[in-house]
């Protein structure tokens, strides 16, 4: 508790002493929200982000122009994954509770299908080249679905150690890392041999939940929670090359190329900031206090969207954060 306590007040004065990097700039409510809320999906074009709140069972259409909900799809069962097909116009939501992967129509909202995966379907990527959702489930044992998104049917089913939290892919390449956490382990999936090629062991620390990539320099950042650290992996040896430490509870984790920086949403209260020196070396910049448990965002290149569960007083609602240099 001592050294927690430490870390706290040393990220919270050195973070003070830094300029800002992020700035509030709206609060969008989230009325009749209640429970845990899970990751987001985008849709750039039409200034919408959809919020997967999972303890409400809904998912929320947020309209970012007008700072306001706009609708709430009922009757989803536990949504965690949410990716908005910009090429089909359609949005893809993986379920927890039913372990299915739902489309619905981009305009009307509509369900237009339903595929069962396995127990505990999360997190969804999409390969806009080859046309395919990838899709992360299980519970006990784990797998990676890939769904052709013109015919929705699934066209691979990659068998993983235990459940796959979040995973990255290549658009240089074919591979797709998965983080493994119950196995301590990065599962290194070839997306056209449709297997896994390799297994990295994480052994510094425990939790590997979030994960971001960046292609340039062959590094692959990792959130851990047991202790809570930020991992640098090389991914062309797998090997460890620095880690720093991070606040608690970390779910979400993004690489700005533009600005060289990272962001790790934290459950502990925070948003952590690093900057990437060079390829085997982050500096922590700064901390953004936030709020209990919100421990979920999404980046889009220029604002950091933050989801806030409803605690007590605390209202469910969306923080929307500015980022500068």
């Amino acid at each position: 508790m001592k050294k927690l306590i430490f870390y706290t007040a040393f990220f919270a004065l050195f973070g003070a002493l830094r300029a800002g990097t992020l700035t509030l700039e709206k609060t969008i409510p989230l009325p009749g929200v209640e429970g845990r809320i899970d990751h987001f999906g985008i849709d750039p074009e039409g200034g919408r982000l959809f919020v997967a709140a999972l303890g409400n069972k809904t998912v929320e259409v947020v309209d970012l122009k007008a700072g306001m909900a706009l609708r709430s799809l009922a009757g989803v069962a536990e949504p965690q994954g949410i990716f908005y097909l910009r090429d089909f116009k359609r949005l893809c939501v993986a379920s927890a509770g039913d372990g299915t992967l739902r489309l619905f129509d981009g305009a009307s909202y509509e369900q237009t299908s339903l595929l069962t995966l396995g127990d505990d379907a999360d997190n969804v990527r999409y390969d806009g080249t080859a046309k395919q959702i990838l899709v992360g489930y299980g519970k006990e044992s784990g797998g990676l679905a890939i769904v052709d998104a013109v015919t929705g049917k699934t066209v691979a089913d990659i068998l993983l150690s235990a459940h796959a939290e979040s995973f990255q892919l290549e658009k240089s390449g074919v591979r797709v890392f998965v983080n493994v956490p119950r196995s301590k382990q990065i599962a290194v999936v070839d997306r056209k041999q449709k297997k896994v090629v390799a297994t990295w062991s994480i052994t510094s620390a425990g939790g590997n939940f979030p994960m971001a990539l960046d292609e340039s320099t062959h590094r692959l950042y990792i959130g851990c929670r047991t202790p809570a650290r930020l991992l640098v992996i090389d991914t062309e040896s797998g090997k460890e090359v620095a880690q720093l430490k991070l606040h608690g509870d970390c779910d979400d984790l993004f690489f700005d190329a533009a600005r060289h920086q990272l962001y790790a949403s934290c459950g502990e209260g925070f948003i952590d900031v690093f900057t990437q020196t060079d390829a085997d070396h982050c500096v922590f910049k700064e901390s953004v206090a936030t709020v209990a448990k919100a421990r979920t965002c999404y980046f889009d290149g220029q604002q950091i969207f933050l989801a806030v569960p409803k605690r007590g007083d605390q209202p469910a609602e969306v923080r929307c954060y500015r980022v500068s240099r």
